[in-house]
């Protein structure tokens, strides 16, 4: 007789998907990522579903703007943990260089990508990738965004998502340096 097993549940959910390194690839790897959010049982029009798809937006124009070696293609890979409600999204391309957040000026339509995905996401870096090029990556709270905006609309105090800073999503601390999910701290050049 054999012992019953027991099943573990499955928390992480993970997508993969290549696209070609043009404006039309980017566009369809946003695409892609909001259809597999759906199938994963996030709803469009949550505050959630829109910044995670902004986030896939901005990491894939990079690379196809930014990052475009001719002939190679760019990756995208999403992994939803539903155990902490955090969403992490990589966008790979083989270029060498690693992207610098710039201070937005209001002379020029570019160098905003990167601000808007330091405001939407708990955390994004940048980190070597096998081969050549990067990927830049960044984490999302899914479940909090969405019950954090459910709340301010009713009128109550939001949530704070586990590894949020205290200044909210994308926020530094007084002394420049955002907290890590070992409760350490990381410097914005660790980043860049």
């Amino acid at each position: 007789m054999t012992a019953p097993r027991t099943e573990i549940p499955v928390t992480v959910r993970t997508f993969a998907h290549r696209f070609s390194s043009t404006r039309r690839g980017a566009r369809l790897a946003r695409l892609i990522a909001g259809h597999q959010l759906v199938d994963w049982g996030l709803p469009r029009g949550t505050c959630a579903f829109d910044g995670a798809t902004l986030v896939v937006a901005e990491l894939a124009s990079n690379a196809v703007l930014h990052g475009l070696v001719p002939g190679r293609d760019c990756a995208l890979w999403l992994a939803y943990d539903t155990g902490t409600g955090i969403l992490r999204i990589e966008v790979s391309d083989t270029h060498p260089g690693r992207p610098v957040r710039v201070e937005p000026s209001p002379a020029y339509d570019r160098g905003r990508g990167l601000a808007l995905v330091g405001a939407i996401a708990l955390r994004w870096g940048v980190q070597d990738r096998n081969g050549p090029g990067k990927t830049v990556w960044a984490e999302c709270a899914m479940a909090a965004a969405c019950e954090n905006a459910d709340r301010q609309r009713a009128g109550s105090t939001p949530v704070r998502a586990p590894g949020l800073s205290p200044g909210g999503p994308g926020r530094t601390g007084p002394d420049g340096a955002v907290p890590d999910a070992a409760g350490g701290e990381r410097g914005e050049d660790r980043l860049m």
